[in-house]
């Protein structure tokens, strides 16, 4: 490729319309004890000393990321999510029975992930908090089973 047609190549990539965008969004990086999180309750059913915190996207909307923490020794009770969850536990040790699976066990920088309206189960082992990275795909909810 001779120098103008790779001047022009790359003229035309800055031109592009991300390129041009006056409002992109924010490089954002978090660490689950960063004092700027601002961590609510979690629905009802789950433990005492459950808390969420929303990293980026409307958790209302298609897409968004959360932090979700437990205290040692908590039992979160069966339930699904509207969404697949993509997930890496931050802290702690997760014990996750996903209905019809074997149980398996994560430990802190494991990948999981949990296939939309699957049920399932967790707990987190004595000790420190268990913290989840939670990627959705669709709205959050978690809905309670008997």
């Amino acid at each position: 490729m001779n120098q103008l047609a790779l001047r022009s190549a790359f003229v035309l990539l800055l031109a592009s319309p991300a390129a041009l965008a006056n409002d992109p969004d924010p490089a954002l990086a978090f660490s689950a004890d960063d004092p700027a999180l601002a961590w609510g309750p979690c629905p009802a059913f789950m433990p005492e000393g459950c808390g969420i915190t929303v990293l980026n996207g409307d958790p209302a909307g298609p897409a968004s990321d959360v932090f979700f923490k437990v205290p040692g020794g908590s039992v979160i009770p069966h339930h699904w999510h509207t969404s697949p969850e993509r997930m890496v536990l931050v802290s702690g040790e997760l014990q996750v029975h996903y209905d019809g699976q074997e149980p398996r066990t994560l430990r802190t920088g494991m990948y999981a992930y949990g296939p939309a309206r699957l049920g399932h189960s967790a707990v987190c082992a004595e000790g420190e908090p268990c913290i989840l990275f939670i990627s959705f795909s669709a709205p959050v909810d978690a809905v309670p089973t008997d």
